[in-house]
């Protein structure tokens, strides 16, 4: 069922009619947007609306990527954000998960966002682009290839 949805979004995709170059930002903008935990579908339609990509690919992206991606990456926005920002990945893992370990606002506010929060938002910042742009080229090499082989076949 999962893979009769995706194989039909994913054949729309290549019939919007939209340029390329617009269908693949809102793929990467959605798979950006995504990765970062409770943002997904509706930060994807934001930014395809303020960047003028196409909003149905946007969504798309954001879907393909939303929350499953980005449990994934949770422990490798640490270590990315942790190298960055200079921290020890394995304290600030390990405070994050006393964070989350039995969670009350009063334990969030008490945290400092330097020493935890800020790592986690850089890695999965600068996962986020780097996956994003990664998108936005294979999808428009995928669009690309395909438009030409549809041109070809007419």
């Amino acid at each position: 069922m999962f893979k009769k949805i995706i194989h039909y979004l994913f054949s729309k995709l290549f019939i919007i009619n939209d340029s390329p170059q617009k269908i693949s930002l809102g793929v990467g903008l959605g798979v950006f947007a995504g990765l970062f935990p409770g943002t997904g579908p509706a930060a994807a339609l934001f930014l395809a609306f303020v960047f003028r990509a196409n909003r149905a690919a946007a969504l798309l992206g954001g879907l393909l990527t939303n929350t499953w991606l980005s449990i994934v990456t949770f422990v490798l926005a640490i270590k990315v954000g942790s190298v960055i920002l200079n921290r020890n990945w394995q304290v600030v893992q390990q405070q994050s998960r006393e964070l989350f370990k039995d969670f009350t606002f009063f334990k969030f506010f008490k945290l400092s966002f330097l020493e935890v929060l800020l790592p986690v938002i850089t890695g999965y910042l600068v996962i986020g682009l780097v996956l994003g742009v990664f998108s936005y080229f294979f999808s428009l090499w995928l669009i690309r290839s395909f438009k030409k082989k549809l041109s070809n076949k007419i």
